[in-house]
């Protein structure tokens, strides 16, 4: 395996539909799944919303 130097995340539209998932579904089982895969990816819900105010900055 080889060792990572930066920090890698998910395709955007990965993240997309995780933050689509949490916000938009009418079904707590896809809130919850779709928090829980940002907070796994990221390690937080704010990190993940600053990755994605990063991105859409640039």
């Amino acid at each position: 395996m080889a060792p990572q130097s930066a920090t890698e995340y998910p395709p955007m539209a990965l993240i997309k539909t995780w933050v689509w998932m949490m916000i938009e579904s009418t079904n707590p089982e896809i809130q919850e799944k779709g928090k829980n895969n940002l907070i796994s990816a990221f390690g937080s819900l704010a990190k993940a919303n600053n990755y994605i105010a990063s991105l859409s900055q640039n």
